[in-house]
C-alpha cells in the first residue's frame, strides 16, 4: 500500500500531493537547525562565563530567544510559500510581508535585549569600584531601546506598504505643534538629558541651590523631574528645566570640610598673643584629622571692640558631616586649653566706663 492509497483511505487525500514532502522537509530542517543553535548557544554561554567582558555574555543572553524565533519564522515562511504556490490560495500572499515584519521584530527584540544585558553587566562589573554612574547608564540604555523600537516600527510599516515618508512629514508638522503646546515638557526632557550627560549630580548626592530653597539628597532622576529628599524627610519634586537656569552646589563631591573661626582673647593678654598663635598653629599641624596639605592659617587678625581676634582657617580630612563636627569640637577645645595654659582668657563682649573725677557732695546739693 502506497502513501496515496493510505491517505485516501484515511480521508487525507491532500497528503498524497507531491509538494507535501517538501513542506515536511522544511519543518524538519527548522527543528534540526533550532537544536543545533540551542547546543551552540549553551556551549558558548559556558565559555563566556570564564571571561570578564560584559559584551560576550550579553550577546549570548540576547540571542537566546530571538534567534530560534527567527529560524522558526523563516522556516514556516518558506513552508507557507511552498503551500501558497501549489494551492494558489490568496491568504498565502501575506507570508512574505509577515516574514519581513517578523524578521524586523526579531532583530529589534535582539538589540533591545542586548542593550539591556550590556548595561546590567557593565553596572554589575563596576559597581564595587564606583567607576560607573548607574543613573547615566540606565538613562542611555532607555534612550537606546526607545530608538531601536521607533526605527523597528518605521521599518515594519514600510514593509507593510505604508508610506513612511508621509508619516515622517506629518510627524514633523505635528511635532512642531506638539512642541509649542508642550514646551515645558520638552524643556524638562532636555533638562533631564543635560543632567544625564553633564552629571552635575547623581542619585545619592547631597545637593543645594543658593538661588532656590532646595537642599537634600537626590533620590530619583527621571526625564521630567528630579526627586530630592529634604533633610526634614519631605520629598521635593524639581522640574529638570529648572536645573538649566539655577546654580546647584554638590557638597557630596567636596574634598575637605573647612573650619573657619575667630577666637578673641582679652586686651590684657596681648603679651602672650604670639605664643598662643604659634602653639595653635603647631597643634593644627600635628592634629591627625587636619589636612595640612590644604591652606592653614592662624594669625592675630584684628583689634576688636572688646577682644584681640585670632583668625583660624583650616580643613579637615573627613567630609562626613557628623565626623566633621567631632573634629571641630576637638580642635576648639584644644584651642581653649592652649589659651588657658598661657594664663590668658577668651574674651566676651564687655564695656568699660572711665570716670575722670567723682563729683563732690557739694555738687549734688
Amino acid at each position: 500500500m502506497n502513501l496515496k492509497s493510505l491517505s485516501e483511505q484515511l480521508g487525507l487525500s491532500f497528503l498524497a500531493e507531491p509538494w507535501i514532502p517538501h513542506v515536511f522537509l522544511v519543518v524538519a530542517a527548522v527543528v534540526l537547525a533550532n537544536l543545533v543553535v540551542h547546543l551552540l548557544l549553551r556551549n558558548a554561554e559556558k565559555i563566556t562565563r570564564r571571561t570578564n567582558s560584559p559584551w560576550d555574555d550579553a550577546l549570548i543572553q540576547a540571542a537566546k530567544r530571538p534567534l530560534p524565533a527567527a529560524i522558526w519564522l523563516i522556516g514556516l515562511a518558506l513552508a507557507g510559500t511552498i503551500v501558497g504556490r501549489e494551492t494558489q490560495s490568496a491568504i498565502f500572499d501575506f507570508v512574505v510581508p509577515v516574514r519581513d515584519v517578523g524578521i524586523v521584530v526579531c532583530l529589534a527584540w535582539f538589540l533591545i535585549r542586548l542593550i539591556r544585558s550590556v548595561s546590567q553587566n557593565f553596572i554589575a562589573a563596576h559597581i564595587q569600584d564606583g567607576e560607573v554612574d548607574h543613573t547615566t547608564i540606565d538613562a542611555l540604555s532607555k534612550l537606546a531601546r526607545l530608538t531601536v523600537t521607533i526605527i523597528a516600527a518605521l521599518v515594519a510599516m514600510q514593509n507593510l506598504g505604508f508610506s513612511v515618508s508621509g508619516l515622517l512629514a506629518a510627524g514633523g508638522i505635528g511635532g512642531i505643534a506638539i512642541g509649542f503646546a508642550a514646551k515645558d515638557l520638552l524643556a524638562n526632557f532636555f533638562g533631564g538629558l543635560t543632567i544625564y550627560l553633564d552629571r552635575p549630580f547623581s542619585v545619592g548626592d547631597w545637593v543645594r541651590s543658593p538661588d532656590k530653597d532646595i537642599e537634600g539628597t537626590v533620590e530619583y532622576i527621571s526625564w521630567r523631574h528630579t526627586r530630592i529628599r529634604a533633610f526634614n524627610k519631605n520629598p521635593i519634586y524639581v522640574p529638570n528645566a529648572l536645573f538649566t537656569t539655577i546654580v546647584v552646589e554638590n557638597p557630596s563631591r567636596m574634598t575637605n570640610r573647612r573650619i573657619k573661626e575667630t577666637v578673641g582673647i582679652r586686651y590684657d593678654d596681648i603679651s602672650v598673643m604670639a605664643v598662643i598663635v604659634a602653639d595653635i598653629k603647631a597643634m593644627l599641624r600635628q592634629h591627625p584629622d587636619i589636612d595640612t596639605a590644604q591652606t592653614l592659617i592662624v594669625n592675630f587678625n584684628t583689634f576688636g571692640p572688646s577682644s584681640l581676634d585670632i583668625f583660624i582657617y583650616t580643613f579637615t580630612k573627613t567630609t562626613a558631616w557628623v565626623r566633621y563636627h567631632e573634629v571641630k569640637q576637638d580642635v576648639l577645645l584644644k584651642i581653649a586649653e592652649i589659651i588657658d595654659r598661657h594664663g590668658a582668657q577668651i574674651a566676651f563682649p564687655t564695656h568699660t566706663l572711665h570716670i575722670e573725677q567723682m563729683p563732690s557732695a557739694q555738687e549734688f546739693k
